[in-house]
């Protein structure tokens, strides 16, 4: 009796669970029903769009095409004759374009004439040309179209091309121990500012001019283009600019001694004479003395002196010497490039090289003015 009763619950229990998994796999294939549904249901939308996209875009087209067809015609005229004007309008932006390089070059040109004098006995120097701005003409010359190292009146030229591409004097630039090195393994000579000091961009512009610092040089060049080499390029084209490529080439910001690094003492004058007629520069290359901006290195700031216009303002020269800028490489001699005015206001600029003393370069200056200001 107990025995059929197990057996029947058993059957009972067996029965329980064969419905269960039919309702299960009932529930699965009607879940998988309505997956598939809605799959198909969503990519017949996708080609409805699809089709309805392609059918839109194909109208677009058509109206688009229709539209040029129309307009073709029209347009061929207009479109022939915009490319003859573009043409015209592109030759004559170049023509204007060579004309303004001309006039540019032009602006800073000096002419022999027939009253252009030999320099006399008083002059030493090898070099020299002594002009006349208001006139443009060359007064006295010697061996002027010779090509020379301009050394460190290379440095007119370099702050030149600085003050066109800078605009923040104030700003903080560290000086690089790369600049420092630059200065003391070519023996150039020094600002005195120290690796790691904080000093502004007018500071670089004066120790660059002032005490002919070299570190200040290519620190100014490397703040200026990136790199020493690209800042060179910068010069090259400015003496492009000036006109003055055929005889001026520059490998360097700081004036050092090189085969390749040349210019006469003409290009050295009419370079002068483009840097005086920027602000900065003409500031710059006029200033006795300036005190840089007090750094934790220098807390009273750095005096530099211009010994050059320091020497030569108790001389008489007729007048006042006003701007200078000096250079010496054994190659060349002692050298300086000036600007000065008479007493009538006209203004001169004065370039020599190769003297045998820093006095007697002066001296030479000193002679020129003496002998032309009026």
């Amino acid at each position: 009796m107990d025995r059929e009763y197990d057996n029947y619950e058993e059957l009972r229990e067996a029965r329980r669970r064969r419905q269960m998994m039919r309702r299960r796999q009932e529930k699965r294939r009607k879940k998988m029903i309505r997956f598939y549904t809605i799959l198909a249901v969503l990519a017949v939308a996708v080609v409805l769009l699809i089709a309805g996209a392609v059918k839109l875009v194909s109208g677009v087209i058509n109206v688009m095409e229709g539209s040029r067809k129309d307009l073709s015609e029209e347009t061929a005229t207009t479109v022939e004759t915009s490319r003859e004007i573009r043409t015209e309008t592109m030759a004559e932006t170049t023509a204007a374009s060579s004309a303004a390089l001309e006039t540019s070059a032009a602006e800073y040109r000096a002419e022999r004439t027939s009253d252009t004098q030999a320099m006399n006995e008083d002059v030493h120097s090898n070099y020299g040309i002594f002009i006349d701005m208001g006139s443009g003409k060359i007064l006295a010359e010697r061996n002027s179209d010779t090509i020379i190292n301009p050394a460190s009146m290379t440095k007119i030229l370099t702050v030149l091309v600085a003050a066109e591409q800078l605009e923040d004097l104030e700003e903080k630039v560290a000086i690089s121990r790369e600049a420092v090195d630059y200065s003391f393994s070519n023996d150039c000579s020094n600002a005195g500012f120290e690796v790691g000091e904080k000093v502004t961009v007018r500071d670089l512009f004066y120790g660059t001019i002032l005490p002919s610092g070299g570190e200040a040089a290519a620190e100014l060049a490397v703040h200026t283009a990136g790199s020493l080499e690209a800042f060179v390029e910068l010069m090259n084209q400015k003496a492009a600019e000036l006109g003055l490529s055929g005889t001026a080439h520059f490998t360097n910001c700081a004036g050092l001694y090189d085969a390749n690094h040349r210019c006469t003492v003409y290009d050295m004058a009419m370079i002068l004479e483009a840097a005086l007629d920027n602000p900065l520069c003409r500031e710059v290359l006029s200033a006795k003395t300036y005190t840089t901006s007090a750094t934790s290195e220098h807390p009273e700031g750095l005096l530099l002196s211009n010994w050059f216009l320091r020497r030569i303002e108790d001389k008489d020269t007729g007048g006042h010497v006003i701007s200078a800028k000096t250079g010496y490489v054994v190659e060349s001699g002692n050298c300086a490039a000036s600007f000065g005015v008479d007493r009538m206001g006209n203004r001169y600029i004065c370039v020599t090289a190769d003297a045998e003393s820093s006095w007697r370069c002066i001296y030479d200056h000193v002679a020129l003015y003496k002998q032309f200001a009026k």
